[in-house]
């Protein structure tokens, strides 16, 4: 899993496409942001695992959820659906 990277040399900082592999984090709408924000995720793990976790639910159960992952970039629901159908998602999450 990536995190933030490393500025010593520099090395594999600047990948392109989706970062399935970073660190992300899964709350529930409205948690309120904050100086604490990871500390009130319900889940971490992969983009891509969080992603299929959140497609498995059913439509109206996703619209509770979001993504947070580098640089505080947050994905709902709809997002979340569209980058599930891309070509390049790991099959397995």
């Amino acid at each position: 899993m990536t995190d933030h990277p490393s500025t010593y040399k520099g090395d594999d900082t600047d990948r392109p496409g989706i970062q399935w592999d970073d660190r992300a984090f899964l709350h529930l709408v409205g948690d309120g942001d904050g100086v604490l924000d990871s500390a009130k995720s319900i889940r971490s793990g992969t983009f891509a695992e969080l992603i299929a976790q959140v497609v498995a639910l059913p439509e109206p159960e996703r619209q509770k959820y979001y993504i947070e992952k580098a640089g505080d970039r947050e994905f709902h629901a709809a997002e979340i659906v569209l980058l599930s159908r891309r070509a390049d998602f790991p099959e397995s999450g």
